[in-house]
Parts: structure tokens; C-alpha cells; sequence
């Protein structure tokens, strides 16, 4: 649906009238040496970059072409291009005649190596955020999806004339951003967004502004375009990704080395390849050109300018250009994905300098030394409230780069084809489908609710949901109504709630449900809204009990990575099957239970963007860590028990630049006191209690015990822990690359008073419980297939019941 969207959106296919293709290369006119990064340009700011061999390629309008090639150190040379016989073409340049400054460094070995060690060395001292303890800036950011303008559509038809105004007459899309930013030594730097408009929105979208498009240093570990990661050239690893050398040196107040540096390993490590300008007195960078080829052709710019005050290099503009590559890569923005490198596999699709996706960053006003601190625990980036309603001349006031016709009718052509195509909408239905809605006017339908199969009630069929802002902003209402085939039994829920603290997220919520829960499951309260379009595991249960509760909760945010819930409630539990519970010698098979729940959940190194609608996360940061605590009160409300339970769990996943990632679960619960079996912990499994590997074959959980058995084992003591190492994608094909998942997992625990568990027929866990296996992903659709093996104390008698054979499901929209 996405896809389809930003295919109207953006990418209406079109012919071209004329196009003019010239590839050349620029080589040492003594050595015949390429040339690599050198700048080509036309009289119509086409404009090209020499590729590591030298070579390019740069369109045109007509003839004749004149071409502008330059390199540092050598002579500026004009070529011009007057028949169209000309395709091809070798462009010799000659070295200047400088007296240029020698490199002289005591420390043996290569020259280009050395200096970037000491600039390595140095990074400290000339980064920024480590030499300054405190300081602040703004920018200025325009931000453009374009098209050249010689574009036409085949299609007369309406959509199309449309679409052919917003590609002809401005930008099919552009926003603007002045940002105030904020730093404080050993603390998130904060950004303000002062001012912000969207061609087409009245208000921002949300998943634009928290998009990390490209990094303001380039001293860190890893370099940022859109959200991806790829190795630093100045990184503690950098000799080990990259080859160095020296190009040249450059005269003037503060004299440069001019660094080539290439990658050593891309096919195993996602790096870049350009140029640095290192200060000679202090290994500062005062300027880096890198550019990325492939599915994505990505050109990068950083120019920084020297305060003798502070002895430092501060940034002083950037700017990322994408433009369409070999592949399919994607670009996300608004919450869906933006296909790039489509266009570049179609020849016919694009015309003049293949530009597509640029933004430029300008940064002023820098002070060293403010007042203000930043307080610890905040957004990373906040709103100002009055940033969509910036007049002109506030935008003028900060504009650093020059607004053009073309950039200011974009606000106006785009507006009214936008609201005609009725694109906001189609916005609001992916950002809400992506976390599990698809909203309808003031309601929001929950898909979790419509279709969904267990073995107790076979076909589940409902409907639910919640109202949203349309409805209030201080109330909503919320419920759900399903039916189960096999158990032919109607369960529902319903509840609302009313708003206490905008700023906080604070939610006063009141709720019933009358519904099944399986036997021994644990949930978090702030984990609740986890949404799968499958939910695989659900398929296999068959053990249930049945729940009428009134409960009562508040949800609030303590701090931006610190949330909070807290909840009371009162059950009135029956069995589906024949369990039975033995307390102080009498026997319950239905029972009351009154409990309080305390649940937090902290994101020490997210990154969250402050909305007006709320906090939203922009960026994961690991570990995440989730505690809760519960009790039960006996004789509140005529309930049967006391009882407590505590859980924590820890997830940290490692994404390495070679695409491979690492991920643990580390998960611990107690419970004691007068507890019976519903209540207490089962560590997810996943394998159908029927007789052959065959009859067992379904679909993998996401964090099940594959070859553990459905009510084989329930403990009140309990801690698991599961690996999961993804391999580098297999790239079998551009469209084909299955992922390789190695898999391991363990669990011990133990259960008090076996005994008192009557009617089922279950293990300890006390000798530890392991598995082993892989997944293969991305087969097809989404589909891959798993295997795991169960071997340790728990190693059954037949070797074919400790193996789980099944199909996983994993489909990112």
C-alpha cells in the first residue's frame, strides 16, 4: 500500500523529449593516472564527480556541451563538446606549478596512514562536542524531492496533468526547517525545531523531522545518510575499513592535506569513498567530499570554517545528494518507503542531472559560551508551538540559502493537488496501519481484532477498536467484540478514557473485559500495543481460562525514555478444562483474585522527538529494560489469594555495518505465595502435542521455545535467555536475498508445591532447558523455513521429538 502511494505520489512514469548522455574520464595528464573525485560541471549546473577510477557521467540538455573540470592541484581546464558523434570522451588535466608545503612526519611507514592516525589521535581535541564543554547553533535545512523540468507524462488524463504540475512547476516535495541546537558535554544534544512547513501540509509530518537525514560530524564511529550506517572515516577502525592516500596539499592561512580515502572491505562493511581536507597544524577536517555508488548514487559535502577563539573547525554547511543507482534500494519517509533506485534502473524515467532527493543544511549563530543547560532525560528533538506558523518574514529572517521561484511554488501547487488526491489521508493510513489501526473518520479499527485461529476456539472472528482526535482530544472510548466457532462463545471488551497531562501522555483509563487468557502467560503492561499483522504462536494454544475483570489504569510518561503504568484489578476466573487448585487444603476451580500492577519501561539510549500530539520514538537505543511488579490481595473484593510477581526483562540487539546483527532476550520471574497455575509463567512454547514432526509442522514464534511442548512445563521461578545472530544477507539476486538467522536458546526455573496443581500433568524446568537452530528468511513473501533441535536434560527418548520443523513469517511493510 505504501509502495503504491509513493508511486502516485512521486514517480508517474514519463518519456523524455531529449537527453544527452556523455561519459568521459579525467586522468593525470603526465601519469595518465585517474583522477578520482574530480569536479565536472556544464554551463547549466549539471554537475558530475569523478569516480575512484576516474571515471563519469553527466547528462545534458543539448549541443553544444561545455564542460568545467577541476581538481586540487591542478589547472582548471574547459572542454567543450560540439558534435553529438562525441559519446565518449579522456580529459587530461596538468598540474599546477605550486610550491606546495612539504609533509613531514617523524612516525615511519605511510604517509597517508600516519596522518590519519594522528588525526585519529587528535579527533578530541578537534571535535566539538568533546573540546567544548557547552554550546549552541542554529541551522537553517531545505530538503527537496525534485525532477527536472523538461519531465512530461504520456497520460492526459487528470492525475496525470496533476502530477505534471508538481514535477514542471515546483518540487513534488520540499520542506524548510530553522533549528536551534543545544549541547552540553556528557549529554544528548538537544534540537528546537523553531519554524517548519511541508509543501502540501498544514501541519508537519511527524516521521519527517525525526529522520536522521546526515550526520553533523564526521568524527564518530559512524557516518548517518538516511538513517543508515556506514564506517567513519576518522573512526578508532578506520585503518582497518579504509585505504588512504595522499592527493595533495593546499596553501593559504591554514594549509590542508588532501586525503583520498577508499574502501578496504565493502563488500563486508558498508563505508564510503571521497576525500578529507585535514588542517596541517592540527588534523582538523576543514572540508570532506564522499560519495556512495551502487543501488543508491549518494554524494556528500561538509565545509567547516576555523574560529581563532576557540581554535576549532565549526560546521559551516552540508549537503546530501541521492540520486537513483543500480538497484531497488529504499528511502523511508512519512512511514513508508520511498522506492530510489527504481528510477535508475529505468533509462527512459529520468532526465537533466538526475538529481532526486538533496538537502542542505547551513549552520550560523554559534555561541560557546550560553547560559542554558539542558536537562537531563529529555526529547532529542523538540517543537516550538508556533513552528507551523512562521510568517514570511520570520522565514526570511533565517533563510541562509536562496529561496527559489520554483521553491516557493511548490507550497502552492503542491497544496492543491495534495488536498485534491487527498494525500494527507493516505499518510494517516499508513502511519496508523504501520502500529496496527487503519482509521475511519473518528474511530481507528484495531487489526488485531478481525481474523485469528487457536485450537480451543478455532475460528476467531471480531471487531475493535478505538476513537482517536477526530472524536476528543481529552476522551476516548475504546472496545471489541469476537466470536469463537469452535467453543461457539461471544467474548468482549470496552472501556474508555480521559486525558490528565498532554505533555506527559497521562491517561486515566477505564476498562471490562470478559475473555480467555492462556494458562501461565505473562504480559508487561507498557509492552501491551505490540502489533503483528500474524501472530504465529497463537495458532497452537489450547489451554485457556476464562476471565471477567474490571480493571483501572494510569499511563503516564515520567520522563521521554522512562514510561509508566500502573493498574488495579478484579477477576472473576473459570477453567476451560479440568485444572484444579489446592490452597490451605481447599480445593478451587474457580476463584477471585484482586491485584495492583506497577509496570516501567526504560530507553536509556532512544532518541525521541517531542510532537504536540506526544513523545514518539526516533531513533532505538539498547538495552531496553522492562520491570513490573504485581500483588494479590486476598479478601479485597471477596478475592481468594495473596500473592506477588516480578518480572524483568533486558533486550540488546547489536547491528554490525556488515548488515549482520546480534540480538539477546534476557527475561527473569518470580512469583510466590497463593498462587495457582493460571497465574503463573510458561516460557512460550511452540510445539503441537501430536505424535510426528510432520503433524507439528506450522509457523515459528518470535520469541517461542520451538521443540518445547504446549503445557510441558510451568514454573513460579523462571529466566530465559535467547540469541539470535543474523547473518549478512545471502545476495543471490538484486531481487533475491535470504537472511541466515542462528538461533539458541535456554531456560531453567522451578515451581514450589507441585502438588497443589491438580488436573495437568507438568514438568520443573530445574535441570536447564536448551535448543539450537536456524532460520532461513525471505524466501518468499515474507516466508522462510526454521529448524531446531532440543538436546541437554531435557533430550527426549525419540530423536524426532526433539526436532521443530516449521515455516517463520516475517513481512515488514
Amino acid at each position: 500500500m505504501q509502495n503504491k502511494l509513493f508511486c502516485l505520489l512521486f514517480f508517474i512514469h514519463f518519456v523524455v523529449l531529449s537527453q544527452i548522455s556523455i561519459t568521459g574520464k579525467v586522468i593525470d595528464q603526465s601519469t595518465n593516472n585517474p583522477l578520482p573525485f574530480a569536479t565536472v560541471k556544464t554551463d547549466h549546473n549539471a554537475y558530475a564527480l569523478t569516480s575512484s577510477t576516474g571515471e563519469f557521467v553527466i547528462r545534458c540538455d543539448s549541443y553544444p556541451v561545455n564542460l568545467t573540470i577541476s581538481y586540487v592541484g591542478y589547472e582548471t581546464k574547459k572542454f567543450s563538446i560540439k558534435s553529438e558523434d562525441v559519446v565518449k570522451v579522456e580529459i587530461q588535466l596538468s598540474p599546477k606549478q605550486e610550491d606546495l608545503e612539504t609533509v613531514n612526519l617523524d612516525i615511519p611507514g605511510s604517509i597517508a596512514s600516519n596522518i590519519i592516525k594522528q588525526a585519529i589521535s587528535n579527533k578530541d581535541r578537534n571535535n566539538p562536542n568533546k573540546a567544548l564543554s557547552n554550546y549552541s547553533y542554529k541551522t537553517y535545512n531545505k530538503f527537496k524531492i525534485t525532477e527536472d523540468n523538461q519531465a512530461r507524462f504520456e497520460t492526459p488524463d487528470t492525475t496525470g496533468a496533476d502530477m505534471e504540475r508538481i514535477f514542471n512547476d515546483a518540487h513534488s516535495f520540499l520542506s524548510e526547517k530553522v533549528s536551534l541546537h543545544q549541547f552540553n558535554k556528557g549529554r544528548d544534544e538537544k534540537e528546537t525545531v523553531l519554524a517548519s512547513r511541508m509543501t502540501g501540509f498544514n501541519k508537519p509530518v511527524y516521521n519527517v523531522l525525526g529522520i536522521k537525514i546526515q550526520s553533523n560530524s564526521l568524527y564518530k564511529e559512524n557516518y548517518v545518510i538516511f538513517n543508515n550506517r556506514y564506517a567513519g572515516p576518522l573512526s578508532n577502525r578506520a585503518l582497518k575499513n579504509y585505504y588512504y592516500k595522499v592527493l595533495d596539499t593546499t596553501q593559504g592561512k591554514r594549509p590542508a592535506y588532501v586525503i583520498l580515502f577508499q574502501p578496504r572491505r565493502s563488500k563486508r562493511i558498508a563505508s564510503l569513498e571521497g576525500v578529507l581536507y585535514l588542517d596541517m597544524e592540527t588534523l582538523a577536517i576543514q572540508k570532506a567530499v564522499a560519495e556512495l555508488r551502487g543501488e543508491l548514487n549518494v554524494l556528500v559535502n561538509h565545509n567547516f570554517k576555523y574560529t581563532s577563539e576557540e581554535k576549532l573547525w565549526l560546521p559551516l554547511d552540508q549537503e546530501v545528494t541521492i540520486r537513483p543507482g543500480i538497484g531497488k534500494q529504499k528511502v523511508t519517509l512519512f512511514g513508508g518507503q520511498i522506492s530510489v533506485g527504481r528510477l535508475g534502473n529505468d533509462k527512459k524515467s529520468f532526465t537533466g542531472n538526475n538529481d532526486f532527493l538533496i538537502s542542505k543544511t547551513d549552520f550560523f549563530d554559534y555561541n560557546t559560551k550560553p547560559d542554558t543547560k539542558i536537562k537531563t532525560q529529555q526529547s532529542a528533538i523538540e517543537i516550538d508551538p508556533d513552528a507551523t506558523n512562521r510568517s514570511e518574514e520570520y522565514w526570511n529572517e533565517y533563510r541562509t540559502s536562496a529561496i527559489t521561484e520554483k521553491d516557493l511554488k511548490s507550497f502552492t501547487v503542491v497544496d492543491s493537488i495534495v488536498q485534491a488526491q487527498n494525500i494527507e489521508r493516505r499518510i494517516d493510513v499508513i502511519q496508523s496501519f504501520n502500529i496496527g489501526y487503519y482509521p475511519v473518520g473518528f474511530f481507528d479499527f484495531d487489526l488485531t481484532y478481525p481474523i485469528k485461529y487457536n485450537n480451543f476456539e478455532g475460528l476467531r472472528l471480531g471487531l475493535g477498536g478505538l476513537t482517536n482526535e477526530k472524536f476528543s482530544k481529552r476522551f476516548r472510548a475504546e472496545g471489541y467484540l469476537v466470536y469463537g466457532f469452535r467453543d461457539a462463545k461471544f467474548k468482549f471488551g470496552i472501556g474508555g478514557g480521559v486525558l490528565l497531562n498532554k505533555d506527559s501522555g497521562s491517561w486515566l483509563n477505564v476498562n471490562y473485559t470478559d475473555d480467555l487468557r492462556e494458562v501461565g502467560s505473562f504480559f508487561y503492561l507498557t509492552d501491551r500495543r505490540v502489533y503483528s499483522l500474524f501472530e504465529p504462536r497463537l495458532v497452537n494454544i489450547d489451554f485457556y481460562y476464562k476471565h471477567r475483570t474490571w480493571s483501572s489504569s494510569l499511563q503516564h510518561r515520567i520522563l521521554p525514555k522512562l514510561l509508566s503504568e500502573a493498574q488495579f484489578s478484579v477477576s472473576n476466573i473459570d477453567q476451560t478444562g479440568g485444572y484444579t487448585f489446592i490452597n490451605n487444603g481447599e480445593t478451587f476451580s474457580q476463584y477471585k483474585t484482586a491485584e495492583s500492577t506497577i509496570a516501567l519501561r526504560w530507553s536509556p539510549f532512544s532518541k525521541f522527538l517531542k510532537t504536540p500530539n506526544g513523545f514518539k520514538e526516533i531513533q532505538d537505543g539498547y538495552p531496553k529494560i522492562t520491570a513490573q511488579y504485581t500483588q494479590g490481595y486476598k479478601g479485597i473484593f471477596d478475592s481468594n489469594f495473596n500473592y506477588s510477581k516480578i518480572g524483568i526483562k533486558a533486550e540488546y540487539i547489536i547491528n554490525r555495518l556488515n548488515q549482520s546483527s546480534t540480538s539477546l532476550l534476557l527475561e527473569a520471574d518470580i512469583a510466590s505465595g497463593d498462587i495457582p497455575l493460571t497465574h503463573l509463567y510458561h516460557a512460550y512454547p511452540n510445539a503441537p502435542t501430536k505424535e510426528t514432526v510432520f503433524q507439528r509442522f506450522s509457523v515459528a514464534g518470535r520469541r517461542s521455545f520451538e521443540t518445547m511442548f504446549f503445557s510441558e512445563f510451568f514454573s513460579d521461578r523462571l529466566a530465559t535467555l535467547q540469541i539470535r545472530h543474523r547473518l549478512r544477507p545471502f545476495k543471490l539476486a538484486s531481487w533475491f536475498k535470504p537472511e541466515m538467522v542462528l538461533i539458541t536458546r535456554y531456560a531453567i526455573g522451578d515451581v514450589s508445591n507441585r502438588d497443589n496443581h491438580q488436573g495437568v500433568d507438568f514438568n520443573s524446568l530445574q535441570r536447564g532447558y536448551q535448543e539450537s537452530g536456524f532460520e532461513i528468511n525471505k524466501l518468499f513473501a515474507g516466508f522462510g523455513l526454521s529448524f531446531a533441535y532440543r538436546y541437554g536434560a531435557y533430550h527426549l527418548p525419540k530423536f524426532e521429538d526433539n526436532i521443530a520443523f516449521k515455516f517463520t513469517f516475517y513481512l515488514k511493510l
